[in-house]
C-alpha cells in the first residue's frame, strides 16, 4: 500500500495546480483599475477613476476621447454582453450555442437586421460617425490589446472576442427598438383568431382602450376568409422571433415642477421596465471633458448617456408603443416564385443569401427575400432556396413588414449625442427631433425651472382609405394599405410648463381627442398611470423621499377591479375557507410577504385561461401567446358583462357560466399553490414564487450552473403596479418576475449631488466578482447610488503615439 500515499500526494499537487491556475486566470481576467495603460488608437489620455460600485468616471481633453475611455470601459466590465448583443444583431447565436438557436438566427436574417445596420452606417456623417467610430476605437483597443484572459463564458463555450464595428452599434439599437415595439405580434394574433371568430369577438378578447370603442376597420376575417389564406401563416415567425412588445411591460417617468417641490426646483423620475438581465442592460458611467459633462445610464454598445443628468438639465423616457411596424400580405405569383403582385403588376423579391454556421454542425444556407414593404419575415421558418424559379414552393403568400427602425435615416446616435450637449428644455426637444426609433415618452427639466413632455420618434401617416389602420396585415398590392409619409417631427404630442405643475407618462394613452394624427390603438391600461397621477396630487410639495415612495407602489388597481368578481368565488377545495379569508381582507396591495396577492395571480391565471384557451384554439395555442399578452382588458369585460358566450368552455357538452369558472379556477389555483408551498396556508408568500430573476445569456438555461450567473430577489408587485413586477403566467414558474424596473432614477435640478440611480445587477459582467451582483439587493429595497461620485480606483490610458 505505499503507492497509497503517493497517489494521495499526486492529487494534491494536480488540485493545488488547478487552483492555482484558476487563481492566475482570475487576476488576469479582472479589469486593471489602477495605474496606467499603453492603447491603440488614442491621441493623448483618458482617465477612468472608479469609485466602490466600480462606477467610472471618464475624463479627457475632448468628447470623443471620453467615448474611446466608455468604449474601453464597456469592454474591460462587459465584454461577453458587449459579444451577445453583437450576435443578437448579427443574427449569429447558433455559431456558439448550437442548433438550438439556429430559428432564431434564420428570423433575425430575414428580419435584415445586419443589412439595416450597415445602411444606417453608410449615411452616418459628421460628428455621429466619429462618435461612433472613437467609442469603437476604445472597445477594440481593449479586445486588441489589453484582454489578457478571456471572461468565463468564452471559455466555456470555446468562443474568442471579436473586433466590435460600427455596424455593431446601430445592430443593438435597431434591437433595442424591437424589444420595445410588438405591434406586429397583435396583427398576426389577430388573423389567427380570424379563422375561427368574427372581428367583434376578436374585439372583446383584445378591446379598445377603457371608455373608446374599437377602430371600424374592415372585415378582416371575411378578407382571410376570401384570400383562403392558411391558419399557419406567419406563426413560425413568432416561435422564431425574439421577444418584443410584451404588454404590461412599460416604463415610468414623471416630472415635479418647482412649484410642488420643497427645494423650489424640478425633480425627475424614472424607472424604465426591461426585461431583466445578469449583468443589467444598463452601465451606470459619468463622462466630463471641456464643456461636456453628463452622468447616468449607458447601455454596453451606444456611445452616450442614454438616461441621465448634465450641468443643465435631466431626462428621463418611457415606451409610446406607437403602431410603427405594419404586416402585408404579398401575393406569390404562382408560375413564378420570384415574383410578387404590386399595385403595378408583378414584382422581383430582393434575395439576400445568407450562411449560418452552426456550432456542431454544419453551414445551413439560405435565401432570404423582401418586398417594396420590407423584410418577408414568413421566411424565417423555411429555408429558401437560393435560385427561386418555377412554381411557388408552399403558401402562396409571403409576410412582409414595414418597420421605421429598419429605415437607412434612422438619427438615434445624433439625437443621443445632442440630447448629452443639452442646455435647457427647449434644446433637449430640438436634439429629440432627430430620432426615429423606438418612438419614447421623453420628459425633460432643466436648472432654471422648466419642465416639458415630447413624444420622439418617426410615425406613419395612414391614407384615410386605409380601412385596416395597421391592426392586421394587409393585401400589399392594394395602394391604400402604403404608408404615405409621417408625422413631422414637431407635431407629435408634446407639451411645456403645465398649469397643474408636473407631467407623467406610463405608457397610456398621451394624445387628447383633438390630436389630428394616429399614433396607434394599443396603449397600454392606464392603471399605473392613474396611480401615479394620484398620488402625486396627494400631497402639495414633494422631494426625493415622496418621488421613491411612489417608485415603490404595489398597489394594483387592476387587482382592485377584478376582487368584486373573485370574492363571489365558491370553492371546494380544502383551503378554500382559508383563502377567502385571506381575500375578505386583501385590497389589491401587492406585498411580496403576503399570501393573498399569490392567490389573487393564480386565480387570475387560472380564470383568463378558463375563459380563453378554447376559443382561442386550446391550451397549447393559449400558451403560446399569454406570454405576450395576459388578455387582463378581455377578461374584465367578460366579468363584467357577465358574458356566457367567453365563459362557456367549447370544449364540453355542458354549458360553463361565469360565476362556475369564477369558484373552478380557484380550486385549481389552491391546488397548485398547495403543491408548491405545502397546505399551510399562513406561511405562502407572494415574494415566495414572484421572484425577480435576472437571466444570463445563455446559461440561465443550464440548470446545474444557473445558479452563478443569474441573480434573484423576492419582489412584490404585478403588472400593473407603479412599481412593476411581470410575470409571464406560463411554464414552470409562472409567476417569474422577468420584466421590472431595469434602472430607478430620481433627479434633482437643484443640487445634481442629491440624485440618485440604481439598477438591478452590478457594474461588472463577471460572475465571480462582487461587483457581478452587490446591486441586486440594493435594487430590491429601492435603495440607490448617487448619481455623482469620487473616484477611489484611478487608471489612465495613455496613447502609444503620446506615450513615444
Amino acid at each position: 500500500m505505499v503507492w497509497m500515499p503517493r497517489i494521495a500526494a499526486a492529487l494534491l499537487i494536480l488540485l493545488v495546480a488547478v487552483a492555482a491556475a484558476v487563481v492566475v486566470w482570475w487576476q488576469r481576467v479582472m479589469p486593471s483599475t489602477e495605474g496606467r495603460l499603453e492603447v491603440a488608437g488614442l491621441a493623448g489620455e483618458v482617465r477612468i477613476d472608479r469609485d466602490e460600485a466600480g462606477i467610472p468616471t471618464v475624463r479627457g481633453a475632448s468628447r470623443d476621447a471620453v467615448l474611446f475611455g466608455l468604449g474601453f470601459a464597456h469592454a474591460q466590465d462587459r465584454l461577453w454582453q458587449l459579444d451577445n448583443h453583437r450576435r443578437i444583431g448579427a443574427g449569429r447565436l447558433a455559431e456558439a450555442f448550437g442548433p438550438a438557436a439556429l430559428d432564431n438566427d434564420k428570423f433575425l436574417r430575414a428580419l435584415g437586421v445586419r443589412r439595416a445596420a450597415a445602411a444606417q452606417w453608410a449615411q452616418m456623417q459628421g460628428d455621429a460617425r466619429a462618435a461612433v467610430l472613437a467609442y469603437t476605437a476604445g472597445i477594440n483597443a481593449f479586445i486588441g490589446g489589453q484582454l489578457s484572459a478571456r471572461p468565463p463564458e468564452f471559455l466555456i463555450l470555446g468562443l474568442q472576442p471579436e473586433p466590435w464595428t460600427p455596424e455593431d452599434t446601430l445592430a443593438w439599437g435597431i434591437m433595442m427598438a424591437w424589444d420595445l415595439g410588438g405591434n406586429w405580434t397583435n396583427e398576426l394574433l389577430r388573423m389567427r383568431l380570424a379563422k375561427t371568430l368574427p372581428v367583434a369577438r376578436i374585439n372583446e378578447l383584445l378591446p379598445p382602450y377603457p371608455g373608446e370603442k374599437p377602430l371600424p376597420v374592415r372585415d378582416y376575417a371575411a378578407l382571410y376568409r376570401d384570400l383562403k389564406l392558411s391558419g399557419d401563416l406567419g406563426q413560425r415567425a413568432l416561435l422564431d422571433a425574439p421577444e418584443s412588445g410584451v404588454e404590461g411591460v412599460g416604463s415610468n417617468n414623471w416630472v415635479v415642477a418647482g412649484s410642488h417641490t420643497v427645494s423650489g426646483k424640478p425633480l425627475l423620475a424614472n424607472d424604465p421596465h426591461l426585461k431583466l438581465t445578469a449583468p443589467a442592460l444598463w452601465y451606470f458611467a459619468r463622462l466630463e471633458a471641456p464643456g461636456f459633462k453628463v452622468a447616468g445610464a449607458t447601455m454596453p454598445g451606444f456611445p452616450f448617456v442614454v438616461l441621465g443628468q448634465n450641468e443643465r438639465i435631466a431626462w428621463g423616457a418611457t415606451n409610446t408603443n406607437p403602431d410603427v411596424q405594419d404586416v402585408y400580405l404579398e401575393q406569390i405569383k404562382a408560375d413564378d416564385a420570384s415574383r410578387y403582385r404590386t399595385p403595378e403588376g408583378w414584382a422581383a423579391f430582393q434575395s439576400f443569401d445568407e450562411t449560418i454556421r452552426v456550432k456542431g454542425q454544419a453551414d445551413v444556407k439560405l435565401t432570404v427575400r423582401a418586398t417594396r414593404h420590407g423584410p418577408v419575415i414568413s421566411d424565417s421558418g423555411v429555408v429558401v432556396v437560393a435560385g427561386l424559379t418555377g412554381a411557388a414552393p408552399g403558401p402562396a403568400y409571403a409576410l412582409a413588414l414595414r418597420w421605421t427602425a429598419l429605415d437607412a435615416d434612422a438619427g438615434g446616435i445624433e439625437a443621443g449625442l445632442a440630447v448629452n450637449r443639452a442646455g435647457s428644455v427647449a434644446e433637449f426637444i430640438a436634439a429629440v427631433e432627430k430620432h426615429v426609433a423606438p418612438m419614447q415618452n421623453m420628459v425633460v427639466a432643466d436648472v432654471d425651472g422648466g419642465i416639458g413632455f415630447v413624444a420622439a420618434g418617426r410615425v406613419p401617416l395612414r391614407r384615410a382609405d386605409n380601412d385596416l389602420h395597421g391592426v392586421a396585415p394587409a393585401p400589399g398590392w392594394e395602394k391604400r394599405y402604403d404608408w404615405s409619409g409621417f408625422v413631422a417631427a414637431g407635431k407629435t404630442p408634446r407639451e411645456i410648463d403645465p398649469p397643474r405643475g408636473w407631467i407623467a407618462t406610463a405608457n397610456h394613452r398621451i394624445t387628447s381627442a383633438d390630436y389630428p394624427e394616429y399614433i396607434t390603438s394599443e396603449w397600454a391600461l392606464p392603471y399605473r398611470q392613474q396611480r401615479i397621477e394620484a398620488l402625486l396630487a396627494a400631497q402639495p410639495k414633494h422631494d426625493k423621499e415622496s418621488l421613491r415612495r411612489i417608485q415603490a407602489d404595489v398597489l394594483s388597481l387592476a387587482a382592485r377591479r377584478l376582487l368584486p368578481h373573485l370574492r363571489k368565488a365558491a370553492p371546494t377545495h380544502a383551503l378554500g375557507a382559508a383563502a377567502m379569508q385571506k381575500l375578505a381582507a386583501f385590497e389589491g396591495e401587492m406585498r411580496a410577504g403576503e399570501a393573498a396577492p399569490l392567490i389573487f395571480a393564480a386565480w387570475a391565471r387560472e380564470m383568463t385561461r378558463a375563459v380563453f384557451a378554447d376559443e382561442m384554439g386550446g391550451d397549447e395555442a393559449y400558451l403560446r401567446q399569454v406570454g405576450r399578452s395576459d388578455f387582463r382588458a378581455g377578461l374584465e369585460g367578460v366579468l363584467e358583462r357577465n358574458d356566457a358566450w367567453w365563459c362557456d368552455d367549447k370544449a364540453t357538452p355542458a354549458v360553463e357560466t361565469c360565476e362556475q369558472l369564477v369558484s373552478r379556477s380557484l380550486d385549481r389555483a389552491l391546488g397548485e399553490l398547495q403543491q408548491k408551498l405545502g397546505a399551510d396556508i399562513a406561511r405562502w408568500q407572494w415574494g415566495t414564487l414572484h421572484q425577480a430573476r435576472s437571466e444570463h445569456r445563455p446559461f440561465s438555461k443550464v440548470p446545474q450552473i444557473a445558479p452563478w450567473f443569474e441573480l434573484r430577489a423576492a419582489t412584490g408587485g404585478d403588472n400593473y403596479t407603479v412599481n412593476v413586477a411581470r410575470y409571464h403566467l406560463k411554464g414552470d414558474e409562472p409567476y417569474l418576475n422577468e420584466h421590472a424596473a431595469s434602472l430607478r432614477a430620481i433627479y434633482d435640478l437643484g443640487d445634481a449631488g442629491k440624485s440618485g440611480v440604481m439598477h438591478s445587477s452590478g457594474q461588472s459582467g463577471l460572475f465571480l466578482a462582487p461587483q457581478y451582483r452587490d446591486l441586486a439587493a440594493p435594487w430590491a429595497a429601492l435603495r440607490d447610488l448617487p448619481l455623482r461620485g469620487k473616484g477611489e480606483h484611478k487608471l489612465v490610458l495613455q496613447g502609444r503615439s503620446a506615450a513615444k
